[in-house]
C-alpha cells in the first residue's frame, strides 16, 4: 500500500511537509515553518509537528527539498533533531540550507547531496525524478515519484511561463511525458487558485522596473525576496543599463547573492559591485541598493532606513524606494508603517498597489487547468494552500475532467492511501502546529498564549502583603502595582479603593480559618476582578502574593 500524509501544508499557507511510505520504506518532501499569526503573541514561527515522523524514523531514508523559501526548508534544523538523514535538492537550495544549519550550528552530522532537473533517485521503493519548475525561488524542482502502484507527480511550487530571466522555464515537455506515461496522482500548488488567468511574464517586469529607473536623479533602492535571484538579475541589468553602481545590503540578500556567483546563476560585471561602506562615494544618481526588509521586517535594512537607524544608508529627498514584491497576508500593517515612513522622509515610494512591479511565484487558473491537462491525472489532490484554495482547486480540477470522486481533498494528517482497489483517504495521524518561542520549542501552548493575549488586552494588577503567621494582623500592604491597566497618578483613587477590598477579605477571613493565606489568595483574586469589572469594565490578571512571616 503506497501512504502519502501531509504533515503540513493543506490549510494554510506555510508549514510544508509530506511523508510518502511504501511498505519499509519512507521519504520526507519539505520541512518548512511558517510565521506567526497576530494572536500567537511573541513567537517566532512555527514549525509541524514532528511525532509521527519520530515513530517512523527507522525507515525513512531521505528528505527531498524542491526550493528554498522558508516555508519549505525552514523547519530542517528542527527535522533533523530527531533523525539524521540525507538530504537532496538542487545546488542552491542545498547552498541555502547549508548555510542556515551552519548558522544554528546543526551542519557538521548533515549529508547533503546535490541533485538536478532530469536525473533519478532511487530511495528503497521508490525511484525520484526531478522536473525543473520555474519560481520566484531559482533553483525549483518538481519531483516525479515512481512507485510500486504507479506514478505520482508533486508539483512543488510552479508557475508556467514561456519567458524567463535565466531560461530556466518550467519543462512542460516532461510534464507532458508523464502523462503519457500514465499518472496516478497529480499533488499540486494551490497558492493562486483564486487568480484567474495567467501570471504575468518576468520580462514585463523587468520593463517596467527599468521605465522606473529611467531618469531618476537619485539612488534607486528596491526591496525584495532574497532568493528571487532572476529578480535580482534584473536589478543588475538595469544598472548596468544606466550606469549605476550596485550595492548589496542586508545579510539574507548578500548571502543569496553570493551563492549564486559561486554557482553561475548570476551575472555581475567586474566593478560594478561596490561595498556599503562606499555608498557617499559616488553621485546619488549611480547608485542602486538592493536590500532585504520588503515585507516589513523590524530588523531588516529597509525598516532601518525607514527609521533613520541605519548606519551608512540615510533616506534622501530624490530616493526612489521599489518594493519589488507581494505583500504578504498579515504583513501589510508592517510594511504600510515602513511606507509611510519612507515618504516622511522625501523618498517616492513604489509599491504593487500603484505598479505592476511583481509577478507572483504561483500558478493562476489557467496555469493549473493546464498542469492537470499534461499530467492527466486518475486522482488529483490540492496541496499548498488554505482550506478555501485547496476547495477551489478541487472544483477547478473537476471542471477539466477529474471526476469528483477521484479528487481527494485531504488536510494536515489524514492518510491518502492507493492500493489496487484505489485511492482514498483514510485515517489520520498526529500533527499540529509547534510554537517556537526563543530556544523555547513547543513549551509556548494554547495556555500561555491566552494569559499573554489576556496580559495585552487588559494589563496585570499585583497585591503584595504579608501577614504576621501568629497574630494574623497584616505587617505590610497591601500594596497594590498595575501595568499595563490603569496609569496610577490619573486614576489613584481606583487602586486605594481596591486596597480596601483586600483589608475586607483580610477582616472577613480571620486568623482561625485553616489554610488561611490561600483563601485569602483566592478571594482576594475573586473581588478584585468583581471590583474592576464593575467600576471600569476591565478584567486585568489579578496576581496577589501573600506571605506569613
Amino acid at each position: 500500500m503506497l501512504k502519502i500524509i501531509p504533515l503540513g501544508g493543506l490549510g494554510e499557507i506555510g508549514l510544508n511537509m509530506m511523508v510518502f511510505e511504501y511498505g519499509d520504506s519512507s521519504f520526507i518532501v519539505d520541512s518548512g515553518l511558517m510565521f506567526p499569526e497576530d494572536y500567537m503573541l511573541g513567537v517566532d514561527y512555527v514549525i509541524p509537528d514532528m511525532s509521527y515522523i519520530k515513530q517512523k524514523s527507522p525507515n525513512i531514508l531521505g528528505i527531498v527539498l524542491t526550493h528554498a523559501h522558508e516555508d519549505h526548508i525552514g523547519a530542517l534544523p528542527y527535522l533533523l533533531k530527531e533523525i539524521n538523514v540525507p538530504i537532496f535538492g538542487t545546488p542552491f537550495t542545498l547552498e541555502v540550507v547549508r548555510n542556515k544549519l551552519e548558522e544554528q550550528g546543526h551542519f557538521s552530522s548533515v549529508s547533503l547531496h546535490a541533485i538536478s532537473p532530469m536525473e533519478k533517485l532511487k530511495l528503497g521503493a521508490f525511484e525520484l525524478e526531478f522536473i525543473r519548475v520555474s519560481h520566484s525561488a531559482v533553483d525549483g524542482v518538481a519531483i516525479a515519484v515512481r512507485t510500486p502502484l504507479g506514478l505520482v507527480v508533486h508539483t512543488g511550487d510552479f508557475k508556467i511561463s514561456h519567458t524567463s530571466v535565466d531560461g530556466k522555464i518550467t519543462d512542460v515537455n516532461k510534464f507532458a511525458l508523464c502523462g503519457e506515461e500514465g499518472v496516478l496522482a497529480l499533488l499540486s500548488d494551490s497558492t493562486n487558485v483564486e487568480k484567474e488567468g495567467y501570471t504575468i511574464s518576468d520580462q514585463e517586469i523587468g520593463e517596467t522596473l527599468a521605465r522606473i529607473a529611467t531618469g531618476r536623479r537619485g539612488r534607486i533602492i528596491v526591496g525584495l525576496f532574497a532568493s528571487n535571484i532572476s529578480r535580482i538579475q534584473q536589478v543588475i541589468d538595469i544598472a548596468q543599463a544606466t550606469n549605476r553602481k550596485a550595492i548589496f545590503n542586508g545579510r539574507s540578500i548578500e548571502t543569496s547573492v553570493n551563492i549564486a556567483k559561486e554557482l553561475g546563476y548570476i551575472n555581475i560585471p567586474e566593478g560594478m559591485e561596490i561595498d556599503v561602506e562606499q555608498v557617499n562615494d559616488f553621485p546619488d544618481d549611480e547608485i542602486v541598493i538592493i536590500t532585504t526588509g520588503s515585507q516589513g521586517e523590524p530588523m531588516a535594512s529597509l525598516a532601518r532606513m525607514a527609521a533613520g537607524h541605519h548606519k551608512q544608508i540615510k533616506i534622501k529627498k530624490e530616493d526612489t524606494v521599489i518594493f519589488s514584491s507581494k505583500f504578504i497576508p498579515g504583513n501589510e500593517k508592517a510594511i504600510a508603517k515602513i511606507i509611510n515612513a519612507l515618504y516622511r522622509l522625501g523618498a517616492d515610494v513604489i509599491y504593487e498597489k500603484i505598479s505592476a512591479i511583481h509577478v507572483s511565484g504561483h500558478a493562476f487558473q489557467e496555469e493549473l487547468k493546464l498542469m492537470i491537462n499534461m499530467t492527466k491525472p486518475k486522482y488529483f489532490i490540492p496541496i499548498h494552500g488554505e482550506y478555501r484554495h485547496l476547495i477551489l482547486h478541487a472544483r477547478l480540477a473537476e471542471q477539466v475532467g477529474i471526476s469528483k470522486e477521484n479528487v481527494l481533498l485531504a488536510e494536515n494528517g489524514q492518510i491518502i492511501e492507493f492500493d489496487e482497489n484505489g485511492g482514498r483517504i483514510q485515517d489520520s495521524v498526529l500533527t499540529g502546529r509547534v510554537l517556537i518561542d526563543g530556544k523555547g520549542i513547543g513549551d509556548v501552548g494554547r495556555s500561555v498564549l491566552k494569559e499573554r493575549r489576556d496580559l495585552s488586552e487588559d494589563g496585570f494588577v499585583v497585591v503584595n502583603m504579608a501577614i504576621d503567621e501568629e497574630t494574623g494582623i497584616v505587617v505590610y500592604g497591601p500594596e497594590i502595582v498595575s501595568r499595563g491597566f490603569v496609569f496610577e497618578t490619573e486614576t489613584g483613587h481606583l487602586l486605594e479603593d481596591a486596597k480596601c477590598v483586600v483589608l475586607e477579605i483580610i477582616e472577613e477571613v480571620g486568623p482561625e480559618v485553616p489554610d488561611r493565606v490561600n483563601k485569602i489568595r483566592s478571594k482576594t483574586q475573586s473581588a478584585l476582578r468583581k471590583y474592576f469589572s464593575f467600576t471600569i469594565k476591565r478584567r486585568p490578571v489579578i496576581l496577589p502574593f501573600i506571605i506569613e512571616v
